[in-house]
């Protein structure tokens, strides 16, 4: 068995079991090839559980999968599937809605275990170390690919060489490129299938921006200048039970994965990079200070609680009435659509505001990082190779990721855009565009368009987890927080630690 395996099982378990601390655990995983999002730190998935449920009196499914499903699976009936995954919309919808559907017609049980991602990793670390094949589908972050490439059976090989289990109609090519490649493809090895995808687009209240005048932003200038309008008008009260909107909101809580996310989108939408080609800190130069200057000027915008607040604190804040617009995760958006929202039909989506220049290349970067103001998080769906089930976790992976099961995620109260091109165009998602229902699909198309256009991925190294995680956010933070005279010092030592970290 490999050494990594053993290495890596044995301190996700000290981890877990409270022997060993949190920073110790993240730069030993790091050291031992696991990014961000495989340590639990940064997952941008948690809002799934707030998504609304899937409704199984609406699905109808079309074509002849199921039926194909039920001739092909005779063979695997009473065996057992498992999957442990974060809380994503997918894996909520097909868990609370959609899964007997898929048990009713093949005689397979499905067992999905919904968990915090640091507990994914335990298991799923802990399952390759030992081979066991406890699992028979992996869910696997972007960051993942690397460590757990060996570990799990390409797609395209499992659908040639096995013709009988190969789905009609599967379609690999309909998986949307820049996922193919962002989140699925590791060294000319398709380590699992695109399984969802969010990404950074603009929300506003068009209500606020209608009453005000306003015009969508398409610079980051005009962008800052709708805040500090909105922000101005906020004392006149424009909630309607009297409390005051902000200009804008965010996600900076010292230390937390999700001040880094911000910091990346300022950084990129300034012309700027994490890295220089040689692979030492780009930060720190004249597009990273300008960057952190706009993002101090633009707080000056938010809700004094931002500071505090993760992704979560953010999403809350817009469902609630308290800011007008803001640049973040898109999953949010059928939330703020739902029965519980108090801006429920009120928000509209577009891109992110331009970039004030050029987005810098990713050949003028260093380790594979890819500078856009679409920020991204993604998923793939993987076949263990040590599964004792592989036929029958393969159909599973296939069904999960179908077109048919895609439009039904998306359609019935998703969160995430589908990682299928076509379903973005099927009539029943174009159907659910409408405005003030739960699961909304009407923020799809922007959703499509960042992805294609403005998706940024941050740099691909295996110490970027410790970086991301801890060492950023601590020390953005310690800047928010006044300990640093300038954003200058702040970015020069973040250049040090990082600098130091990877021996640039």
């Amino acid at each position: 068995m490999n050494e990594r395996k053993f290495q890596l099982a044995n301190i996700v378990d000290k981890y877990v079991k409270g022997k060993m601390k949190r920073r110790d655990f993240v730069r030993s995983a790091a050291m031992l090839g696991l990014g961000a999002g495989a340590l639990g730190l940064g997952s941008r998935y948690g809002l799934g559980g707030l998504m609304p449920k899937a409704h199984a009196a609406d699905i109808e499914w079309r074509g002849d999968m199921m039926s194909w499903l039920k001739d092909v699976s005779a063979p695997f009936k009473g065996q057992t599937v498992k999957l442990a995954t974060e809380s994503t919309p997918p894996s909520n919808a097909i868990n609370s809605t959609l899964k007997p559907f898929f048990e009713e017609a093949t005689g397979i049980n499905v067992e999905i275990e919904v968990l915090p991602l640091e507990q994914v990793l335990q298991k799923l670390t802990l399952d390759v170390a030992s081979g066991l094949g406890t699992y028979d589908t992996y869910y696997l972050d972007q960051s993942w690919m690397a460590a757990f490439n060996g570990d799990v059976d390409d797609p395209r090989e499992l659908y040639a060489a096995k013709p009988d289990l190969a789905m009609p109609g599967y379609n690999f090519d309909d998986f949307l490129g820049p996922l193919v490649d962002g989140i699925s493809m590791y060294n000319g090895i398709m380590v699992g299938v695109p399984y969802d995808i969010p990404v950074f687009i603009m929300m506003y209240r068009g209500d606020v921006y209608e009453e005000l005048g306003l015009k969508v932003p398409t610079t980051m200038g005009e962008y800052m200048k709708n805040a500090q309008i909105i922000q101005g008008a906020s004392l006149g009260h424009l909630n309607e039970d009297g409390r005051p909107i902000y200009g804008c909101n965010g996600q900076m809580k010292s230390g937390h994965y999700s001040l880094e996310c911000d910091w990346t989108h300022f950084l990129w939408a300034h012309g700027g990079s994490v890295t220089n080609p040689d692979g030492s800190f780009a930060g720190g130069d004249d597009y990273g200070i300008e960057a952190m200057e706009y993002w101090a000027k633009l707080k000056e915008n938010m809700p004094s609680g931002v500071t505090s607040w993760t992704w979560d604190g953010q999403g809350q804040d817009i469902l609630q009435g308290g800011s007008a617009q803001t640049c973040s995760w898109g999953e949010f958006f059928p939330w703020w659509d739902s029965d519980e929202s108090k801006v429920q039909g009120k928000m509209e989506a577009v891109r992110c505001p331009a970039p004030t220049r050029s987005l810098r290349a990713t050949g003028d970067c260093g380790y594979g990082e890819i500078p856009g103001v679409g920020h991204q998080g993604g998923s793939s769906l993987a076949v263990s190779k040590y599964s004792k089930n592989k036929d029958a976790a393969w159909l599973f992976a296939q069904w999960a990721t179908s077109y048919e099961t895609q439009v039904y995620i998306t359609a019935l109260g998703g969160g995430t855009g589908p990682t299928r091109a076509g379903v973005y165009e099927d009539e029943r998602i174009k159907a659910n565009a409408k405005r003030g229902i739960g699961g909304t699909t009407r923020h799809l198309d922007v959703v499509r368009d960042t992805i294609f256009n403005d998706m940024g991925s941050e740099p691909d190294l295996p110490e970027w987890a410790d970086l991301s995680s801890n060492a950023i956010p601590i020390e953005l933070g310690r800047y928010w927080a006044g300990e640093y005279s300038s954003p200058k010092d702040c970015m020069n030592r973040i250049g040090e630690i990082f600098n130091s970290t990877v021996g640039a």
